[in-house]
């Protein structure tokens, strides 16, 4: 599972399935969008994002599955 902060989330999730970055999501084969969140401010998206990667994995996984049930693939759904 990968958590992270982009001012352009298509852009991101393209470089992800791309393989253009190579890193976590590279090693990992990280490439499906199942949950996302949206902020005005770009210091309260960083500060969700560190309390985020502070979680763990029950607790991400709940919060997925409470807004995705079958986890589907957000990606196709952005504008």
């Amino acid at each position: 599972m990968y958590i992270g902060v982009t001012n352009n989330l298509k852009r991101r999730v393209g470089e992800h399935k791309s393989k253009l970055n190579i890193g976590f999501t590279f090693k990992y084969n990280v490439d499906r969008l199942v949950y996302y969140e949206e902020f005005t401010s770009i210091k309260e998206a960083i500060l969700r994002e560190k309390r985020m990667k502070k979680w763990n994995r029950k607790w991400k996984d709940e919060l997925i599955t409470g807004f995705y049930p079958e986890w589907e693939n957000s990606f196709t759904t952005l504008n």
